[in-house]
């Protein structure tokens, strides 16, 4: 690595591999996949490595509960519940069909064994009655989730319940479906405790009694496909056969995502068959760590003359095995900063850049706060510079 400074600017230099995006047109990979639409997608750079159709607006299906449980994870993180809360059943959820795990209005879970139902068994009465408990109505929390995909770029979405039941004008794409389970994966992977378990039970508790019902998740992969983590089905007469599929390798992590598929094998064929393509072809370099210190930035009327400027967060960058590319990183810092300035504040960037494209970019923190310096101290300090 070759380091030079110039003012302010400090640039580090890799060999890393270029990454291209391989489309339908002038493809290849070699996949000939016969899902009507498919996706590759780097989970943690967002790269897509391989694309079908990706943009084009379709039913999904259950693999609508991607953003549902998005929802779910982002509002319990926010505080507004706990997952040993307990959620009743309304006559409306109760009365959803397609998959389910027949909870019956009136019967209470808690938020936990509603949250595993939705992920492991794909229960549209689990979805409905989560959607209930956080937004008051599933109206209401579909609200939420347009929203929340307006937000996150899912351009061709647009969601009219919370479970993926057919119904005029709910779609997606397979490039919307990969970036929201981009979102959930990334940030929430504890919730890979349920995407990752082939079996469980929760206990109906009703007027009629205790009764354990068996949970077995729809999603074969985990059973099939060396490291995988996750993700959705979906299955409806209008969306053939769906999935979001995601693996982690050797610290690379892709998701994988078909639509409309001809049949219930194909659609986790071919979701292999992407991973496969990503593992085989690509890896992923880790820059600099959470905490690499990047430099002393002075501070002014300070307890401490100077505070470490350090990265926030670690950066990720895409590179194909085999091939040689060349990526940089610019370091810009504050010249200077006063004081009181609280551990955390943002005091500089660093980008990633590969052949000028930014790839990446994490800010520059204080390393420690540093309290406004007392007027003793300050009197100290300037009889040392005129001694």
């Amino acid at each position: 690595m070759k380091k030079r400074i110039l003012a302010a600017v400090t640039a580090f230099f890799c060999f890393l591999a270029p990454f291209s995006v391989c489309g339908e047109e002038g493809d290849s990979s070699g996949l000939q996949l016969q899902s009507k639409s498919a996706v590759l997608m780097d989970e943690a750079t967002g790269t897509v490595i391989f694309e079908k159709n990706s943009h084009e607006a379709m039913p999904l299906a259950s693999v609508t509960k991607v953003m549902t449980l998005l929802l779910i994870y982002e509002a319990q993180a926010d505080g507004k519940f706990a997952w040993t809360d307990s959620v009743q059943v309304s006559d409306h959820a109760a009365s959803m069909g397609g998959s389910q795990v027949f909870l019956e209005p009136g019967e209470t879970q808690t938020v936990a064994d509603m949250t595993k139902c939705i992920a492991i068994a794909s229960a549209n009465d689990a979805a409905v009655s989560m959607a209930e408990f956080v937004a008051g109505s599933e109206e209401a929390f579909v609200e939420k989730m347009n929203a929340r995909a307006k937000e996150l770029g899912m351009n061709d979405s647009n969601f009219v319940n919370a479970c993926g039941l057919d119904v005029d004008g709910h779609v997606s794409s397979a490039y919307d479906i990969a970036i929201m389970s981009k979102e959930l994966m990334s940030r929430f992977p504890e919730i890979k405790e349920y995407t990752t378990t082939w079996m469980d039970t929760i206990t109906h508790k009703t007027r009629k009694g205790e009764t354990e019902f068996g949970l077995t998740n729809t999603n074969k992969l985990i059973k099939w496909y060396e490291g995988a983590t996750g993700l959705k089905t979906g299955s409806t007469g209008k969306a053939l056969y769906c999935l979001s599929g995601t693996a982690e390798r050797n610290g690379l992590g892709l998701i994988g995502v078909v639509m409309a598929a001809p049949d219930f094998k194909i659609r986790f064929q071919e979701v292999m068959k992407l991973l496969d393509y990503g593992f085989a072809n690509y890896t992923v370099e880790k820059g600099y760590p959470v905490g690499q210190d990047m430099g002393v930035i002075p501070v002014e009327k300070g307890m401490k003359e100077g505070v470490n400027a350090v990265v926030k967060e670690e950066i990720s960058v895409l590179m194909g095995k085999g091939s040689n590319g060349q990526w940089e990183t610019q370091t810009q810092i504050l010249p200077s900063v006063k004081a009181p300035i609280a551990q955390g504040t943002k005091v500089g960037e660093m980008v990633y850049t590969l052949d000028g494209k930014e790839v990446g970019k994490t800010d520059l923190v204080a390393a420690e706060a540093v309290e406004k310096a007392s007027i003793h101290m300050m009197l100290q300090r300037m009889m040392k510079r005129w001694c």
